[in-house]
This record gives C-alpha cells, structure tokens and sequence, in this order.
C-alpha cells in the first residue's frame, strides 16, 4: 500500500500541480490552502464547498498531517516552551513569548545545527536534519495560543538560511491572502550570516532579517562563531549594505553579552564604526550559561553601560528582556534532554 502524502505545509502553487494532476479544477487549490491554513482542518472530508469527487480523490493518496505539542514547560513569566516532535523521530523547540501588547514565537528550522557556535545548546546535538515547510509552520498552526499571536521569529532551532527553501516557503504561507494573511512586518528571520542564502532571503522577502554578531573582531568572532572563517561579519555587512530596504523593513543585530569577552568599550566603538552607515537596531542580549561552556554572562549593570555608550554615538539600541530563565528558553535546552533520553533507550 502506497503512503498518503501530506499536503500540509504546500504552497497554492505547489496544490495546483497536485489538483491538475488528479484532474480537478486549478481553482480547487486556492479553496484547499483556506481550508488547511484559514479554517484549520485536518480532514478532506470537511471541506464542504469541494465535491465528493474531489475529496473522494483527495483522500485516495493525500493526507493532512500536523503534530501536537508532546511536551510543555510553563516559565513563572508566563512564557512557554513547547516540544514538538518531527517525521524522523525527533524533535524540536518552539517559545511561545507573551508580553502586554504582543505574544511572539520562536520557531524552529533544524533539527539540531552544524554551525556549532561556542554558546549555544542546539549546536551540541549537532545537525540531524532540515524541517519541512509543514513542521515549520505547524509549530505556529498547532499552539494552543495560535489566536493570540502578533509576530513570529525565525530564532529557534537551527540556522535558518541554512534551510532557506522551507523557511521562505513558510513565510509565504504565513502571508498569502489564501494561509494566514500576515503582513511581514510581523516576521523576522535570524542568521549567522550564510551570505547567499541571505541574498535569497532579502530579494524574496519582506520579512525584517536580524543577524547574530556577538563580536565585531574577526579572530574573537571565529572563536565564538566559525561561520566566520566562512563568511566574516565584514562581507555581511557590506552586503547588507548594497540593499535598499526602505522604511517598511527592519535590519537588527542580535549581540549576546559576555563578561569580559565582548563587553569593553573597544568592543562598542568597533561596534560604531562597523555598523556605519546602517540603520539599524542592536539588541543586547544576557547570556544565560549552558552546560558545557566556559562562558559568563556580563553583569546587567556593565549591558547598561555598554548600551549608554552605544547610545552616545548615535546608534539605536535595545536591551533584550530575559524571559523563561526557569525554564531555560532560549532553544535547545529541552529537545536535547530528549534526544539524550531517546539515545540511552537505544543503547540498552
């Protein structure tokens, strides 16, 4: 018996070769993605302006497969951190992030990374594997707070531009008039800095890109991040910088703060005259040690010092509130204890 193919997670396009095929009427794929991403069904049969025919030829070798959350860790701030399994048996991370005018989720885009950057727990699983369009969206479809949501972040799991064709292809089902009708404005893809696939991303997109710093000098970046050997953060930004991205569209650098690493006054004015030219945002970010790193995190006090004197050159900057420290939210922490669990199962 042949397997059922799942449409969850195809584009219009993509369900109009699918209805040609089985000889159906072009326009049914436009009916098809509002019942999948509009009215959230997970069953053919409750389509009901399609015809019997149709479904009937529909349900003959495709499906509609989403997958519930397996686990849910609930910080005392009210943010969440939901585990979602994958087709391959494994699993990842999305944080589900409420504030008083806004509720954000971090989603997901690899099972596990091989960008192997020095401060974070997603690297240590290493990579094993690229989520479909259908696991990245249904981190967003199957939350249970999915209608209190304003803005999505590609900052979970995994290197986003490393999975670009997914990862655009979300965000098209994100905000086409026939998925869920977002503007782009409320999306923003994060990188490491893969210089093609950003190019992809930033000519296919509208969606606003932050890019993880975390050191403007060559030798201390590659040391934290060895993407850098790769492509340096220099090449990044004068990409960035050939682009015209105009008003609508937000350019951020994430920086992650650690105490005497990347947290001196020669790291903030490198930071100046880097960024040059650029509008932009810096987000300052509290590091929150993980198992397995020499890093610390700089103290509160000396981030407010290093955005004061960020802030005298001119540059708009942000410090990151910390959220879900209890429940350690930053990704990675939870799908790597099931990955271990499930690694000593098939060891005995």
């Amino acid at each position: 018996m042949t397997e059922k193919i799942n449409i969850f997670g195809l584009t219009v396009l993509q369900l109009q070769e699918i209805v040609k095929s089985i000889g159906l009427p072009v326009f049914t794929a436009s009916q098809i993605a509002e019942w999948l991403y509009q009215r959230r069904v997970t069953t053919f049969s409750e389509m009901t302006n399609l015809s019997k025919k149709a479904r009937e030829l529909l349900d003959k070798d495709y499906c509609i497969l989403l997958a519930e959350p397996s686990k849910v860790q609930v910080s005392v701030d009210g943010t969440k951190k939901y585990l979602y399994p994958t087709e391959i048996g494994k699993y990842v991370e999305a944080a589900y992030i409420p504030e008083k005018e806004r509720a954000t989720l971090c989603v997901s885009t690899q099972i596990g990374c091989k960008m192997g950057c020095l401060f974070c727990m997603t690297g240590k699983q290493g990579f094993q594997g690229n989520l479909t369009t259908g696991e990245i969206i249904n981190q967003i479809q199957s939350l249970p707070e999915f209608n209190k949501l304003t803005n999505i972040v590609y900052m979970g799991m995994g290197e986003p531009m490393d999975n670009i064709d997914a990862v655009l292809q979300s965000i098209e089902i994100m905000t086409s008039e026939k998925g869920y009708g977002w503007s782009p404005k409320r999306i923003t893809v994060s990188t490491i800095g893969i210089i093609p696939a950003m190019i992809t991303f930033l000519d296919k997109s509208q969606a606003h890109l932050a890019v993880s710093l975390h050191s403007p000098f060559d030798e201390e970046r590659q040391e934290l991040m060895p993407i850098q050997s790769v492509y340096p953060i220099t090449d990044v930004i004068e990409e960035i910088k050939k682009w015209n991205l105009g008003r609508q569209r937000r350019i951020s650098f994430e920086y992650i703060m650690f105490k005497g690493v990347n947290d001196t006054p020669k790291h903030a004015n490198e930071l100046v005259r880097l960024l040059n030219g650029i509008k932009c945002r810096i987000n300052l970010i509290r590091f929150h040690p993980i198992p397995g790193t020499p890093l610390q995190g700089t103290s509160f006090d000396d981030i407010v010092e290093f955005q004061n004197r960020l802030k005298s050159k001119g540059m708009t900057v942000t410090i990151r509130a910390s959220r879900g420290e209890d429940i350690f939210a930053a990704c990675g922490m939870l799908s790597t204890k099931e990955f271990l669990k499930k690694q000593k199962e098939t060891d005995f």
